[in-house]
């Protein structure tokens, strides 16, 4: 018979609620997000195109800005490539701007050959406290097919996401996409050399902890503060009675307070807002990544954060705590 718990001794902790404040305008932000002009701005028709070719036929070479546009509407309306091409077709018709549209194949072609892509986000006055996290992304492919069909093993049939968020705006600053084989502590590196904005802390879960992520933080400042819990069985270093690192510190906190009030002391919580954009980004562009080669889906994640970001500045709700008042 398995052991049932006794409903009566068990420790609920209550849900917390949160209220919005700016809802009006948070409101407002979420219509805006379907508008087509949020999309079309004067900057992107001046910078349409690079060039034209001298070849006969005179084909236009789009510019890196033309087919980041595409790219964020196909995610933002999740379409395919052809009725990418149609919408981009159908809306230089209604404004009656004189630009022609790269075709699916040269969007397609074109996205896996640029090396980056704008994150949509504004640096902030001050610095910034990160929070670290990944996830993981399907892809669906012959494989996956396979696997459901037939039963066969199918091979790397996801990729993981690898996040920097700042907790204050919500807005992320970096991103990396690799294999499900990568360790996330190896990509703090890649993450950290994308930000150029000045760095406070660097939160992240217990996956990171280590010497070689507080060696990584520090490279970007020795007064960046790392907020890693450290795992059950960490042990303090050979200078810690003298000259103790900021992972002794937080041993030595947890030993003295507990998990709970380390993580009160520290705001560990704040870990969980990237979380939060975690399963934003799944909402809004989706689980799965859509394209088929590996440069591709770096570009689709890529251009997915830059989607995400904007939807973000469009509308942003300020939500606070209700307190829970007993009479």
């Amino acid at each position: 018979m398995p052991n049932k718990h006794n409903s009566s001794r068990r420790h609920h902790i209550p849900k917390m609620k949160f209220r919005v404040t700016n809802w009006a305008e948070y409101d407002a932000g979420l219509r805006r997000r379907g508008s087509l002009t949020l999309w079309v701005t004067p900057e992107v028709l001046d910078g349409w195109q690079a060039a034209r070719r001298t070849t006969p036929g005179g084909q236009s070479i789009y510019s890196g800005l033309a087919i980041e546009t595409g790219m964020m509407l196909r995610l933002a309306f999740h379409l395919a490539l052809r009725q990418t091409e149609g919408l981009m077709v159908s809306i230089f018709v209604l404004l009656g701007v004189p630009l022609s549209t790269p075709d699916h194949s040269t969007l397609s072609r074109r996205a896996r050959e640029m090396e980056s892509f704008s994150k949509g986000c504004i640096l902030p006055d001050g610095p910034i406290h990160l929070l670290i996290d990944s996830t993981g992304l399907k892809v669906f492919g012959a494989g996956e097919w396979l696997q459901e069909k037939h039963g066969a093993k199918a091979r790397r049939t996801w990729k993981k996401l690898h996040l920097a968020m700042d907790a204050d705006t919500g807005m992320i600053m970096a991103s990396t996409l690799t294999g499900n084989d990568v360790g996330d502590p190896s990509q703090v590196a890649p993450l950290l050399d994308q930000i150029e904005a000045t760095i406070a802390s660097v939160t992240a879960d217990g996956a990171y902890d280590g010497m070689p992520t507080y060696e990584v933080v520090a490279g970007h400042g020795e007064d960046v503060r790392v907020i890693i819990p450290p795992h059950v069985t960490a042990v303090l270093s050979a200078k810690a009675e003298h000259n103790p690192s900021q992972r002794d510190q937080h041993i030595l906190s947890i030993a003295a307070r507990g998990r709970l009030g380390w993580q009160e002391e520290t705001k560990y919580g704040q870990r969980a807002l990237v979380e939060t954009a975690m399963g934003r980004y799944k909402t809004i562009i989706g689980p799965c990544l859509r394209a088929r080669s590996f440069p591709g889906q770096k570009a689709e994640a890529a251009v997915g954060v830059a989607v995400l970001n904007r939807m973000l500045d469009a509308g942003r709700p300020d939500s606070v705590r209700r307190l829970n008042i007993v009479a």
